[in-house]
């Protein structure tokens, strides 16, 4: 696809950063599709009347975030926009759906097991007592986006089947049989992947992880679930807005 960028020379911002972040844009946008080809360096470098080597260094810039590949024999092609989530208390299958994407759900444990300490603390049952525990593979049509990680009171076992967890979200069924979630707690940090992780998550091993710990409230402050999801960073982010008072 033959790209329109437009480029400030005098800026103080790098050519090929300029480059970058207008194709990022126009990935975010849709206005480049998955599967899109851009065209080569040498006819990007002559239209742009740059250098190669800066057309090289911005394709790789993008590259490098996950957002193009480059395929021998094909060329550069897109290979998704990056999923951003805003800070709010929505369930990320209700976030893909709005985003236009289409999720998909792999169960890897339903159970009920012995809450971890972190788990028992978070929902206020004593360590060892039995809670539902939840991993699942969460993904949209462009591959894996994140491993998530749920423990819940054992009574909610009765309504939740791997059937059900793997058509909605999990919020989504929470709500529809009476569990209101209120408010929520949550941490956000960074780990590198572990061999099941990047295995599951098609990422190599020792690549950066988003992490997000949460505990969500229902309507009487009780804890309804606690959390622990690892997500791609090359393909995910979180949002939030900042005001000054």
């Amino acid at each position: 696809m033959k790209l329109s960028l437009d480029l400030d020379r005098s800026a103080p911002v790098p050519l090929y950063f300029q480059i970058a972040r207008q194709i990022e844009a126009a990935i975010a946008d849709g206005t480049l599709q998955p599967g899109t080809r851009l065209e080569n360096e040498l006819l990007l470098a002559e239209q742009l009347n740059l250098s190669r080597l800066t057309i090289r260094r911005a394709i790789q810039h993008l590259v490098d975030k996950g957002l193009l590949v480059r395929k021998r024999g094909v060329g550069t092609q897109v290979v998704h926009g990056q999923v951003k989530r805003a800070a709010k208390l929505t369930s990320l299958y209700d976030d893909l759906v709005k985003a236009g994407r289409t999720p998909s759900t792999k169960v890897l444990k339903l159970a009920l097991e012995p809450a971890p300490p972190e788990a028992a603390a978070a929902l206020g049952v004593p360590e060892g007592s039995n809670v539902l525990a939840i991993e699942r593979l969460r993904g949209t049509q462009d591959g894996p986006l994140a491993i998530l990680r749920n423990w819940l009171p054992e009574e909610l076992a009765a309504f939740l089947t791997t059937e059900q967890l793997e058509q909605h979200g999990l919020y989504q069924l929470l709500r529809a049989n009476g569990v209101h979630l209120r408010v929520a707690s949550q941490q956000i940090g960074a780990t590198p992947a572990t061999t099941a992780e990047s295995r599951l998550l098609d990422e190599n091993r020792g690549a950066p992880l988003l992490t997000m710990t949460r505990t969500t409230f229902g309507d009487v402050g009780q804890a309804v679930e606690y959390a622990f999801d690892s997500y791609r960073a090359s393909r995910y982010s979180y949002e939030t807005t900042l005001v000054d008072r």
